[in-house]
């Protein structure tokens, strides 16, 4: 059917212009991470698009293998765990979004640096 196809192709754009999105903000993430601060709503955002996006490739999997054909019982399982594991992972970056959307604090950030110097002195100073 002709829907099967367009579906498919919509659930390609849609991978496509979240990768996009992931892409386009991959130097503000190294650069928040190699500073060691970084915006909780920006983060919550990564997380949420990254689970979207394997979520859309699973269920672009799912209908690939009912329109051509290379379904199978043991396929379709695999798929119902990844999808599930991805939607948990939507819903986990959604309600990160809504919290932060209810309670206004966009400008809430997270502290990586300090982790990394107490790990660091740590070492140091058992190697002494």
């Amino acid at each position: 059917m002709l829907i099967n196809y367009l579906l498919i192709v919509l659930y390609i754009v849609a991978i496509g212009c979240s990768l996009y999105i992931i892409h386009r903000h991959k130097a503000y993430f190294h650069e928040r991470f190699r500073k060691g601060t970084i915006s909780i709503f920006m983060l919550a955002m990564l997380f949420f698009l990254a689970a979207y996006t394997f979520k859309m490739v699973i269920v672009l999997l799912f209908r690939a293998a009912a329109v051509f054909g290379f379904g199978s019982p043991r396929l379709a399982e695999w798929l119902l765990y990844g999808w599930t594991l991805a939607q948990m992972g939507t819903t986990a970056g959604l309600i990160a979004l809504a919290w932060l959307t209810f309670t206004g604090k966009y400008d809430q950030f997270m502290v990586l640096r300090r982790m990394d110097k107490k790990i660091e002195e740590d070492y140091d100073n058992a190697s002494t």
